[in-house]
């Protein structure tokens, strides 16, 4: 490498030292990193100040992620990342619905095992009874047997088991398995939408940015089996606020589940004269089943 000469030389400099990446992939990922980078600094005119400016929101960062809260996934879904990441991988590269959607920042490993159709509240949880049913078919619409499913979803107080102590351990989060017909069935109460945190970097950036920082009601489905893609997704109710301005843009018409009002006794269960059902179907693609690396612990 020689020495750099002036402003114009260090680009084509770094990308020849990226170059002597032995990986092929990591070689291709960093020299286009550098590229972008390097265009971005040029293209704004960054200033030093604003350098010094972001690498500590970096740093603050990292010092903000625990066990329980991830605030790089928390950035990436506010920055549009997560979906694009996502949508460009599945549905054809992104010429055709998919029910893959965001991992987000909350889910966990073990899952309680939980029987078909029972309930996934494990502690006082106020809230209208809601009665899911969630179909899994492969790309051809046979049902899957045999698929291990995690559901998880935030309590009609807007937090999960993990960001409250009045929760039990794992409330509102269960392990299901299908049988030949492909369903999962539960009860649970009827979630609402939510604002994410807004005491860390995320939430000043949607400050300055005059943005809100709310979420549409939704549930988490994470589907795995030996021979199919792993299926992650949040299914969104169709009767909910701000399925048009989700903060972290995760809303496809794909993923908006049918929330339907019942009046009266529910026709198998013990449940008030007023209760809410919702069903989805879902579509796995053949492929590698690998779970994520969970973003809370």
């Amino acid at each position: 490498m020689p020495i750099i000469r002036d402003l114009e030389a260090l680009t084509p400099a770094v990308l020849e030292v990226m170059g002597q990446t032995r990986e092929p992939r990591l070689r291709e990922i960093m020299e286009s990193l550098v590229r972008h980078l390097h265009g971005f600094v040029r293209e704004t005119g960054l200033t030093e100040e604003e350098f010094r400016a972001a690498t500590a929101i970096l740093n603050t960062m990292g010092q903000q992620t625990t066990d329980s809260h991830n605030e790089f996934v928390l950035m990436a879904g506010s920055l549009g990342v997560s979906s694009l990441v996502c949508l460009q991988n599945n549905g054809d590269g992104g010429t055709t619905e998919t029910t893959q959607s965001l991992l987000g920042p909350f889910w966990r490993l073990n899952h309680p095992e939980t029987e078909q159709g029972a309930s996934i509240v494990r502690s006082s949880t106020p809230g209208p009874a809601m009665f899911v049913e969630f179909a899994f078919t492969d790309a051809e619409g046979v049902p899957v047997e045999g698929l291990e499913v995690d559901v998880w979803h935030a309590s009609p107080v807007g937090l999960y088991e993990n960001q409250d102590a009045d929760q039990a351990p794992y409330n509102l989060r269960g392990k299901f398995r299908t049988g030949a017909d492909g369903m999962v069935r539960f009860r649970s109460v009827r979630p609402i939408g939510y604002p994410i945190p807004t005491d860390t970097t995320v939430g000043r950036l949607l400050e300055v940015q005059g943005r809100h920082p709310m979420r549409p009601a939704h549930v988490h489905v994470l589907a795995f089996k030996e021979g199919f893609k792993t299926l992650i997704s949040q299914i969104y109710v169709d009767d909910t606020e701000w399925l048009t301005s989700d903060v972290q843009f995760g809303v496809t018409e794909a993923l908006i589940g049918k929330l339907e009002r019942h009046d009266g006794p529910h026709p198998e269960a013990d449940a008030p004269d007023e209760w809410f059902s919702l069903t989805h179907r879902f579509a796995l693609q053949k492929g590698e089943a690998r779970l994520p690396v969970p973003p809370i612990k």
